[in-house]
């Protein structure tokens, strides 16, 4: 695949996760929504990851600030806070210890206001593609 394969697939299958989190959101599953929307804003920093750097296989990390401090991009202390929480939004859904206290704070004005900012920073990101 060229470099270009690599950044479709990225941008594609980030799009495909909006769509899931808007589905699992109206399904009423809150915390898994925000899970689906942490893996949108993972994949398409790794389609800006493949763009500016020389290889097309970004670390397997989930921590998105990581993500975008390799892509070279920069944010403003408000995303970047931003881009922290919704990297524990990884950790709170997916692992016992946290994810009953998760589950119980992610109520649906929670998690419509964080969508909100996910799609918000979702197209700001794009656009640096």
């Amino acid at each position: 695949m060229e470099k270009l394969d690599y950044i479709k697939y990225w941008i594609k299958t980030s799009a495909d996760d909006l769509i899931s989190m808007e589905s699992v959101f109206n399904a009423g599953r809150y915390d898994w929504s925000l899970y689906i929307g942490h893996l949108a804003l993972e994949k398409i920093l790794k389609a800006v990851w493949v763009k500016n750097n020389e290889s097309n296989i970004p670390s397997k990390t989930h921590n998105l600030l990581k993500i975008s401090e390799e892509a070279k991009l920069e944010f403003n202390e408000e995303q970047i806070l931003f881009l922290n929480r919704v990297t524990n939004f990884n950790l709170e859904t997916r692992y016992p210890d946290y994810k009953l206290d998760f589950f119980k704070s992610c109520t649906k004005e929670f998690a419509e206001e964080n969508i909100k900012m996910i799609k918000d920073l979702y197209e700001c990101i794009k656009d640096k593609i």
